[in-house]
Order: C-alpha cells, then structure tokens, then sequence
C-alpha cells in the first residue's frame, strides 16, 4: 500500500483581530491552515490563542516586530485591520510587501482605502462589509436565492433553490446555458444534503439547491423569467 502525499499546510499571517479577523482566523484553522495571528490588544490575542497556532501581541506597524512574524516564509498574510486605524493597515500592507510576502490580501473599507492599498502593492484587496451587504440586497430582493460568491468583477458562484418549473425535468430539457448563460455546476439534494455533479439526463427535484456558475446578474434574471 502507498501513501497519498499529502497537501503542504498554508502557513498564515492574520494582522488584526476584530471580528473580521477573528472570524477569518478561526475559519483558516478550521479549514486545516496554520494561522500566527497579531494585535496590539492583549484581550483579543488571549481569545485568539485558544484556537490558532500563535498568537502574539505586537504592533504590525513596527518594523522589526513585523520581520520577526516572518511575512516572507507565510504562504499568505492578510491585513484585516478595519476602521481603527487605516494608517496603520496601509502601512502594515506596505511592509508586507517590501518584507517579501509572497501573497497579501488586504482589507478596505472605502473606495479610497481600497484604491491607496492598490498602490501600494496588495495583490487583492477585499471589503467584506460591501459584500455582504451585496449579497444580502440579492438574497432579500430575489427569492430563491440562497448565497452567492464573487469570482470576480463578472462572474458569480450563486446557491439558489430549484424553481417550482424545473422539478421534474432534466438539464438536457431546461438549457439553462442557451436560455439564461446559467450553468449548474453542482446539485445539493435537499432531503439528504448529498451534493452531486449532475449529468445531463439528471433530473431535479423541487427542493434540490442549484449551484450555478454565471455572470453577475443572469441567475436573477433567470428567477424572474421562470
């Protein structure tokens, strides 16, 4: 018998541990990755210790406390600072990068903030209040709609109950791809929670959950039609 060699485990840096970052952190942990997480709040770095691989209170923006994180050896480094202070996750982001991490993905919380961590070198910039508030406003708006992923600026991942329509009839009938530019990546059976990869000759029950892959607006526009 061999072994299957196993994935690498990602090692993390997560800077700044409000409720954005405690919550990624806890989800990076629970997802198999090795998270150091870093705050200058004593209280929020003994809540973190509980779960992560290290914790150390510290001050992101100084720079000899930052190398000593190691940022060059982490397979990702986020900067989840918020409101509190966007001089400093503008800075830390700067160091990150001038320390040679390989990948930093900072968090924004306006427009301007956003356009300045561009600039100084985030390889992605994220602001998770905007989208959540997004996909709420889809979820209250379209009834059906369960969850929805950006992939990017135009294309979407979107989790949305089958149409009383659908029920019953196969892929191959409904051509979602033609009609609507949906396509249905994956079929959650809704009485067994089993997620299945649906030929064409599957046929949907009326309480499947859909996943489908498509442009930002044709699962919505797909509900209002059916």
């Amino acid at each position: 018998m061999t072994n299957e060699p196993q994935a690498p485990v990602e090692q993390v840096l997560v800077v700044g541990l409000g409720n954005f970052g405690m919550g990624l952190a806890r989800a990076l942990v629970a997802q198999g990755s090795e998270v150091v997480a870093v705050d200058r709040r004593q209280d929020r770095v003994h809540r973190a210790a509980a779960f992560v691989t290290e914790a150390v209170r510290g001050d992101a923006v100084e720079q000899d406390q930052l190398a000593r994180l190691g940022p060059n050896r982490r397979d990702l480094c986020v900067v989840a600072i918020g409101d509190e202070s966007l001089e400093s996750s503008i800075l830390c982001t700067t160091l990150l990068r001038q320390m040679g991490a390989k990948r930093v993905i900072a968090r924004a919380t306006s427009d301007l903030h956003e356009r300045i961590l561009n600039l100084v070198g985030a390889h992605e910039v994220v602001n998770p209040e905007r989208s959540f508030g997004e996909q709420l406003a889809a979820k209250l708006t379209h009834r059906g709609i369960v969850g929805e992923l950006a992939l990017g600026p135009d294309l979407v991942i979107t989790e949305l109950e089958t149409p009383p329509a659908f029920g019953g009839r196969t892929l191959a009938e409904l051509s979602l791809a033609e009609r609507f530019g949906v396509t249905v990546v994956a079929v959650r059976r809704g009485q067994t929670g089993q997620v299945v990869l649906p030929a064409p000759t599957e046929r949907l029950q009326v309480d499947d959950v859909l996943v489908v892959v498509s442009d930002s607006r044709a699962a919505q526009e797909m509900l209002r039609r059916v």
